[in-house]
């Protein structure tokens, strides 16, 4: 193992079945014998409860459920108008105490982290008011796993001094899932390129684009689709590619919270038709432009149950969050990083490409990625299966630091390193030829065992302080001195 003093400090972030979010349930929506759909069964039953009985039926669920959750009965209501459609045009006027019902009996409660909870990234956060001289607010990703193997990200807040010793905050009482909107405009260009990324960019699609803005927002994207239903083709030639078109925007939206809760009840569930199984492995940086301005993007990998796609959370204040796809043939799987700032002028992203192999890849526009050049490969006994980064680099005196993830016999995962070039990042500098971090026996048995992983580390002066995955069932801290672990690295150029 590389000698570089590295501190296991005392923190375990371990899963909380408590920590839930009230979720829209829809019953499935088969129909058998002739009968309406489940959900249209359901309301009709609800719409059958005598009205003398609803009031304390509505007082029972409040007393059991509304302190588990901000807002418990605006919660129901817009629950209600999801569903409302199923009232039917016989239903009558509905009074509010039965709008809470119907709104109760289409909602559920999941537990986020019933599962896992791993994968941490850390940043800098936005707000450095009012804090002590060297300490340091920071905000960590996680990733939470829970009924179905389904992946959300959450979030920790908390303070670091100068020693790298990090006090969490307390978590705040409730979980908050954000609204979900369409981004004010879709860029036509941009749009276009992804269709023909998908397969979809033909005559059809161009009639489509052609009518539209250069900036066009969902409702005229909706009403030139209408246009080509109502005067284009036969609904069997033009439906797939239709179905394609409101697939990709709906991958690109944005997800707001209550500006009042606290960071720790922000879930980042998913929300896009990519993400139906989950939002694995956010990597979140804080990405300084050529101005000096600074916002936050988070590489992560949409999971549909099928396929994996991609994609970039960007934002300035973890309050709003906007959702995108990641394009071109740099961008085909998992384990992107996107460098801190634009070097050469350039967008820099980590990519793994092959599923193997650990390559960089260049681009003018931060979601778009086609040129790509090998970094480096398997080449130790703990990485012969498949090596990728472990979050985006960080910036060090003597080079990007990449911190890494090598997959060896027994599929067990360990953190090593490499080194590149300030200037040119392509060129390797340094690498480690044993693992910087490896499974303890105290951290090798979880939901998936023998693993050590991170999406990201945070420089704090001498220290590196790296939040780590302990085999899918926690996450731990360690502190790394940062000059021993450069020595190591410069040794090995």
């Amino acid at each position: 193992m590389t000698r570089v003093s590295i501190r296991r400090t005392e923190h375990r972030l371990l899963p909380d079945v408590r920590r839930v979010i009230a979720k829209p349930y829809l019953p499935g929506e088969e129909i058998a014998g002739g009968s309406p759909s489940r959900a249209a069964l359901l309301m009709e039953r609800v719409l059958a409860i005598p009205e003398s009985q609803v009031a304390g039926l509505v007082a029972e669920i409040a007393a059991e459920f509304s302190s588990r959750h901000r807002g418990f009965e605006a919660l129901l209501e817009r629950h209600f108008a999801q569903v409302a459609h199923h009232l039917g045009p016989n239903a009558g006027p509905v009074s509010q105490e039965r709008r809470l019902l119907i709104g109760a009996y289409f909602t559920h409660e999941y537990s986020i982290e019933a599962a896992a909870l791993f994968n941490p990234s850390i940043v800098l956060a936005p707000d450095q008011s009012g804090l002590a001289p060297g300490l340091k607010r920071v905000i960590m990703s996680l990733r939470a796993v829970g009924e179905g193997h389904i992946s959300s990200i959450e979030f920790r807040s908390g303070v670091l001094d100068a020693a790298g010793a990090l006090t969490f905050d307390p978590l705040g009482p409730y979980l908050v899932g954000g609204r979900r909107t369409a981004p004010a405009t879709y860029d036509k260009h941009l749009f276009g390129l992804k269709l023909g990324e998908l397969g979809a960019s033909n005559d059809l699609t161009w009639t489509v684009l052609d009518r539209l803005p250069d900036a066009f927002s969902l409702a005229e994207l909706e009403q030139s689709l209408a246009r080509l239903e109502a005067d284009g083709p036969p609904h069997a030639i033009s439906y797939e590619t239709i179905k394609i078109i409101r697939l990709l925007a709906a991958s690109n939206y944005v997800t707001r919270f209550p500006a009042d809760s606290a960071l720790s009840e922000r879930v980042l569930f998913p929300a896009g038709p990519h993400e139906t199984h989950g939002m694995e492995d956010a990597r979140f940086v804080r990405f300084v432009d050529d101005g000096g301005a600074a916002r936050y993007y988070a590489t992560y990998t949409a999971f549909d149950g099928f396929e994996i796609l991609p994609q970039l959370i960007e934002t300035e204040d973890f309050v709003s969050f906007a959702i995108s796809t990641l394009n071109g043939s740099a961008a085909q799987n998992k384990g992107m990083a996107l460098f801190p700032r634009r070097i050469g002028g350039k967008y820099v992203m980590l990519s793994r490409k092959d599923r193997e192999n650990l390559y960089l890849a260049t681009s003018d526009n931060v979601r778009f990625w086609n040129q790509a050049t090998e970094l480096d490969r398997p080449r130790a006994p703990w990485e012969l299966l498949q090596i990728g980064n472990c979050g985006s680099p960080l910036e060090t005196e003597a080079g990007w630091l990449v911190l890494t993830h090598g997959v060896g016999a027994m599929r067990r995962y360990a953190i090593g390193a490499l080194l590149l070039d300030l200037e040119d990042p392509r060129r390797v500098i340094g690498r480690l030829t044993t693992p910087l971090l490896e499974p303890d026996a105290s951290e090798r048995e979880g939901y998936v065992p023998n693993v050590v992983y991170t999406c990201g580390a945070l420089v704090n002066g001498d220290d590196l302080v790296l939040p780590y995955g302990l085999s899918d069932a926690a996450i731990g801290v360690a502190v790394i001195a940062l000059p021993e672990l450069l020595a190591a690295l410069r040794r090995t150029s």
